[in-house]
């Protein structure tokens, strides 16, 4: 069995959550950097999620290397609530220890993580030499979360726009990630 690698890069800022929610200057600003970052990448498919901030954030890296850029919607961002909640950080907090836990009309973090692992493993088994996703944060930290325990509510706060993690698949089918990028 081959090793198998994949990048996980969180979009660059933006003007708000909703799904339209376009980058903001510093966002622009970002996803030029980031796509100068990339350049040494032997990148060969993006897969971003539909919310524009997503596909915003690579579309200079995408012109730069001749790349279309694909959207799934199983890399959206986690729908925490039906309706605006004023404890949502409690909610995700919580989520990393209770992942069947979910809010009214929300999604559980079991949720996100199997339809985030069922895209996830489609492009890591797709035979690509190097896929890119860029998602939001809550379902990257749960991702990463479920590769290891320790990334959890600490982790899932320390992210910032446009990190960029790459996950490795060793020889025993085993995923590892490390942090390639971050604006702190």
């Amino acid at each position: 069995m081959s090793t198998r690698n994949l990048l996980l890069v969180r979009h660059c800022q933006a003007t708000g959550q909703h799904s339209n929610a376009t980058l903001t200057a510093n966002g622009h600003r970002q996803a030029l950097s980031l796509a100068e970052f990339l350049a040494d990448y032997p990148i060969d498919l993006i897969v971003t999620s539909q919310y524009k901030r997503a596909w915003q954030s690579i579309e200079p890296y995408a012109a730069k290397a001749g790349l279309s850029i694909n959207q799934d919607e199983r890399f959206n961002e986690r729908t925490l609530s039906g309706e605006p909640i004023e404890n949502w950080q409690e909610i995700v907090r919580e989520s990393f220890d209770d992942q069947a836990l979910r809010a009214p009309g929300g999604e559980s973090a079991n949720e996100v993580l199997r339809r985030a692992w069922d895209a996830l493993d489609e492009l890591i088994h797709a035979g690509h030499s190097l896929p890119l996703v860029v998602t939001h944060g809550n379902l990257m930290a749960l991702v990463l979360h479920s590769l290891h325990h320790t990334f959890g509510f600490q982790g899932w706060r320390s992210l910032t726009n446009r990190d960029v993690y790459a996950l490795h698949e060793t020889e025993s089918g085993h995923f590892t990630f490390r942090r390639l990028r971050s604006d702190s």
